[in-house]
């Protein structure tokens, strides 16, 4: 069975950071593409940041670039995303989700349809 577990949401006030983990199990993430998508409440999904699965090549939206990084361990079959300089509009449930090979960049963070898997999520509040 195959299951992406995300860890690592918090309450924090503007200006701090987090960083969120998202384990596979059941799955090697190292032939699959992986993007961090989030979803406040009453609100559509948003695409957060991607990363390919063998070329590494990454995307960021552009309401949190310069801020967030993203990046995979295979050997811990683990992605991150390091949220800096947290915004009060950066609250929301932040999910991954994952497809085999990589994704044109032109649509890695359009929608979560273009996954085959996701996690339950993880609740970020950025609030003082």
């Amino acid at each position: 069975q195959v299951e992406f577990v995300e860890t690592g949401g918090d309450l924090v006030q503007p200006g701090e950071s987090l960083r969120l983990s998202c384990v596979a199990r059941g799955l090697s993430i190292d032939f699959h593409s992986i993007a961090w998508f989030r979803q406040a409440p009453g609100k559509e999904h948003e695409g957060v940041s991607y990363i390919g699965s063998r070329d590494g090549i990454t995307v960021y939206a552009d309401s949190v670039r310069g801020r967030f990084t993203i990046s995979r361990d295979n050997a811990k079959n683990t992605v991150y995303l390091q949220m800096n300089i947290l915004k009060p509009e950066d609250t929301a449930v932040y999910y991954c989700a994952a497809a085999p090979g990589s994704l044109s960049t032109d649509v890695a963070l359009l929608s979560p349809s273009w996954y085959d898997y996701r996690g339950q999520g993880t609740q970020v509040t950025v609030s003082s």
